[in-house]
């Protein structure tokens, strides 16, 4: 690719529309083509920009869509970004760019407000970021918060799309805004509609537009009358629908309101089919948007009120509408484990249903994630899962790696219906046929949900070891001694806890335990009935270079926790965009780095090498030696070995025995673990992985060739939209029966607690 060049066609001042299936197409506007190359500089670029549209740079937003992607916008803002879409675009010799101005509305996204607790902000890798003001609202269904498809680091939120609330005027300025576009929606008698649905809607914004409420005489798949609900007002409309056709015709109309109007209240023109065309496009750019923010923006902008089921069901059908249905999603996995395994081969995607065939568990990992960790990951996996809050809720396991910058790796990951030992087993089965090889693996992972036989059982033809999640070990531990201890004592029992996890010899585990003992008998027995030689560094036979916790691989999560309100098929797809762009991105950085060392690994073995400096070094016999800094360590090179153990424990020699290589002149870059090198990093992210087309909209045909059919598990009932609280409710106090001791005639006790001296004694 080096040398090409491509034309650049870069257009401004045009629209956006969002298609049926969810993709964008651009009209209007100006455009003008220049040639660019891999050489181009982004600022050079960035200037030429600004001089062809005689704007300022620094109110630019320059993006593309990848090809066969026209749902995402990916943005150009480095001269990285400019090298990576030339690459993209593969054997096009052109490639369309879209040039936005800060501060410009596009006309087809929602003008609304969001308001200030729904909104998200994006970190510098485009990852979205809570708000540090977005309180959870405690009357959110559990599954409305729902996130946009392609959510990744290349990615980010075009906020040069949204207008401030606050930056619009007055709330009549802001009620003629919000609209005034639908004011001429209906011109009269003789205006035609594509379909009755068209006309409704069409009708529905044309009364919010003129304030006034409407009620349907006649409604039905041919006609609809409609009139004024103000009584004695004549206004009036009927439209038919034209014979063998399906367009609709308006007949007849009385265009005069004799009222004044009434502000919209929950009826016909607040249906959530009408609250989902308003605010489909907010809810592709703000996921999060919650129902009471919707009810807030509709009011102050159009005048609207909602009920809160009304918010929620509007949302819910604009995220169908964005992403397809939830239901019809799952009969779709067999096409999707199709196209995965076609598409990457030697990936594994398989699935299970149960005996009514609903939906019970899914198993993904693509053929890059397993070549990277055959060939240059550390023989370390880490197991752990997060709860999905979607419809129909489930689980996600994973399991991850960590490459040689000491990052985090997806290997595979599963969604299964609920956690228990039954669907950790069948993942672990999984797994191991996906590796297909078994090496000498240590899993960290919590000894729970049956993870400790079925570690040991599946992979019992290996060299396997399982470390105990120090995480989950001390949840347990402040659970057992909630009861007895305060928190204070508790939090200085689990420090001491971490200590003892930590310490890589015998003498320093038994001195914090001792510490334990010495605040409780009672945790110093549980400890030490947990097996130390599956959690303690200074017992632990295994190799997990210094990682104690099975949460590593938090990023995956978070990826994620942004996507699990989407059909289970396209949060397949998402999570598979946001690891090919991972490999992606590490690949190209890492193509960059001249050092023997990932960087991670250089600055750690730099920083022991100043430490070095200060320590004498003596001979006792061959490549064995005494060394003497702050502590007399013994160091044995042909080992790998010393005596505190810090080489053992990290795969990167100490101090003592870089100073013991340097007695010797040797360099110490030889006796550092392989997988810490620039090249096995390089074969970890070798592997790419490729699209699956057609994912969250497969070809009927192409469905219909499935003799499995697979229906949704039981639907959470908790799910269920609740009724939000109100701050002017008034909450009812159910008052105690009071106790009156019939001895004294006291209250708060009874006659056989009483402590009044009878008068009779």
């Amino acid at each position: 690719m080096a040398g090409k060049k491509v034309i650049a066609i870069i257009q401004s001042g045009g629209e956006f529309d969002t298609n049926q299936d969810g993709s964008l197409s651009y009209r209007g506007g100006d455009a003008h083509a220049r040639e660019i190359d891999e050489k181009m500089k982004y600022k050079d670029f960035q200037m030429e920009v600004a001089e062809l549209f005689n704007s300022n740079p620094g109110t630019m937003s320059i993006k593309y869509f990848l090809p066969g992607n026209k749902k995402t916008l990916i943005k150009i803002s480095s001269d990285k970004d400019l090298q990576c879409m030339i690459k993209f675009i593969g054997d096009s010799n052109t490639a369309d760019i879209y040039v936005m101005m800060e501060g410009v509305v596009a006309t087809h996204v929602s003008n609304m407000p969001v308001s200030r607790l729904s909104r998200t902000t994006l970190s510098e890798s485009g990852d979205p970021v809570d708000d540090p003001l977005n309180v959870v609202d405690d009357t959110t269904p559990p599954h409305a918060l729902d996130y946009t498809t392609h959510v990744d680091a290349h990615i980010d939120t075009p906020t040069d799309m949204l207008l401030p609330f606050s930056s619009v005027g007055s709330n009549d300025e802001k009620h003629t805004k919000g609209a005034k576009e639908w004011q001429k929606n209906i011109t009269g008698v003789g205006q035609r509609f594509n379909s009755v649905n068209e006309f409704r809607e069409a009708l529905h914004k044309y009364a919010i537009a003129h304030q006034f409420a409407f009620k349907f005489k006649k409604n039905d798949c041919s006609r609809v009358t409609a009139e004024c609900r103000a009584e004695g007002c004549p206004w009036m409309i009927h439209a038919r629908r034209l014979s063998t056709t399906q367009l609709v015709c308006i007949r007849k109309m009385n265009a005069t309101h004799t009222c004044e109007g009434t502000t919209m209240t929950t009826g016909p023109q607040a249906s959530s089919n009408l609250i989902a065309s308003i605010i489909k496009e907010k809810v592709k750019l703000h996921p999060n948007y919650r129902p009471t923010d919707i009810r807030n923006d509709l009011k102050q902008e159009y005048g609207i009120k909602l009920s809160y089921h009304v918010a929620w069901a509007g949302k819910e059908m604009a995220k169908e509408q964005l992403h397809g249905s939830c239901k019809a999603a799952y009969n779709q996995l067999p096409f999707l484990c199709e196209k995965i395994m076609e598409t990457n081969p030697g990936s594994l995607a398989t699935f299970s249903t149960k005996e009514d065939s609903s939906f019970h568990r899914l198993f993904v990992s693509f053929h890059a994630s397993l070549y990277g960790f055959k060939h240059g990951c550390r023989p370390l996996l880490f197991l752990d899962s997060s709860p999905l809050k979607s419809k129909y809720q489930g689980t996600l396991l994973a399991a991850t790696a960590a490459d040689g910058d000491d990052a985090v790796f997806p290997i595979s990951f599963a969604i299964v219906d609920v956690e228990t030992d039954d669907n950790w087993h069948w993942f672990l089965v999984q797994l191991k046929s996906a590796l297909s090889t078994v090496r000498n693996i240590t899993f960290v992972a919590d000894r729970e949900k049956g993870l400790k036989h079925s570690i040991a059982d599946i992979f019992c033809d290996g060299d396997v070891h399982h470390g105990y999640c120090i995480r989950y070990l001390s949840e347990q531990l402040i659970r057992d001694l909630k009861e007895k201890y305060s928190h204070e004592v508790r939090r200085l029992i689990v420090e001491d806890f971490y200590s003892a996890a930590s310490a890589p010899r015998h003498v320093d585990f038994q001195r914090c335990v001792e510490n334990i003992k010495s605040i409780s008998l009672d945790a110093h027995n549980w400890v030490m009935q947990i097996d130390p030689v599956n959690w303690a560094n200074a017992f632990f036979e295994g190799v997990r270079y210094n990682h104690l916790t099975s949460n590593f691989g938090e990023q995956f999560y978070s990826w994620v926790s942004a996507v699990h309100e989407l059909p289970i098929t396209v949060m397949v797809d998402a999570i598979r965009v946001k690891v090919m762009e991972l490999i992606y991105k590490r690949h190209t950085d890492s193509n960059k780095w001249r050092s023997m060392l990932t960087p991670s690994m250089e600055e750690k073995l730099e920083k022991e090498s100043l430490k070095a400096c200060s320590i004498q070094v003596s001979t006792l016999a061959g490549n064995i030696f005494e060394v003497c800094g702050d502590s007399n360590e013994i160091v044995d090179l042909d080992q790998w070995d010393c005596t505190c153990k810090g080489w053992q424990l990290t795969g990167l020699p100490c101090c003592h025995a870089i100073a013991a290589i340097n007695f010797l002149g040797r360099n110490p870059y030889d006796y550092c673990s392989r997988y810490f090198t620039t090249e096995s990093y390089g074969l970890t992210y070798l592997e790419s992985i490729h699209p699956v087309p057609n994912v969250d909209r497969p070809m009927e045909e192409e469905s219909s060739k499935s003799t499995v059919t697979v229906i949704p598990p039981p639907y959470r009932r908790h799910c269920q939209p609740p009724t939000p609280k109100s701050s002017g409710s008034k909450r009812v106090v159910k008052r105690k029966r009071q106790v009156q001791c019939s001895k004294c005639q006291g209250t708060g006790h009874n006659k056989s607690t009483c402590n009044e001296v009878s008068s009779e004694c």
